[in-house]
């Protein structure tokens, strides 16, 4: 698996960062902090959000001089990200999937705020690398219809960069 930003992050950035005029971006899953770093450096307001502790130190390391705020939180055990509602430009999620969690991201946006979410498909079970388990693979069509209040402004299915994923690009009415 790939250590840098994804394609589709990448493609997307320019209105990431647009977005942050309305409020922070959250990364929700942020692992080492992949899109939360090379957002921090661009002078994006970006907070960091995982279960690892070693993983959220070595974001920090990494974006250097860039701030990152960061929140210790397994999302799996608590009902919602402890962070305030209604309150962020764009919420990125990726390669990370806890369905229970989808209508709380939803209610972290506001108005007008962007969700760009990219994880892993069933198909992945068959390929190099990823989940296996059913609980984190999507089923085709399945990451739109999990988030009902917001608008699509962009999907796709298939292979991205050797891995079978969603990519969804989608917006809070306002």
């Amino acid at each position: 698996m790939t250590a840098g930003p994804s394609p589709f992050f990448e493609r997307h950035r320019d209105r990431v960062a647009h977005a942050a005029a309305l409020g922070p971006v959250l990364d929700v899953a942020s692992g080492r902090g992949r899109h939360a770093v090379p957002l921090a450096r661009d002078g994006v307001p970006v907070v960091a959000l995982d279960r690892r502790s070693e993983f959220l130190v070595e974001l920090r390391r990494a974006a250097g001089p860039a701030a990152v705020a960061t929140v210790r939180c397994d999302l799996e055990a608590d009902a919602s990200p402890p962070v305030a509602p209604s309150r962020w430009g764009a919420v990125l999620v990726f390669r990370y999937l806890h369905r229970p969690l989808c209508p709380a991201l939803s209610e972290l946006l506001c108005p007008g705020g962007l969700l760009l979410y990219e994880t892993f498909l069933v198909d992945q079970a068959e390929l190099e690398g990823g989940p296996r388990n059913p609980a984190f693979l999507l089923e085709s069509g399945e990451l739109p219809c999990l988030f009902p209040s917001l608008e699509i402004a962009a999907y796709h299915e298939g292979l991205h960069g050797g891995a079978a994923t969603a990519q969804l690009l989608a917006q809070k009415p306002r």
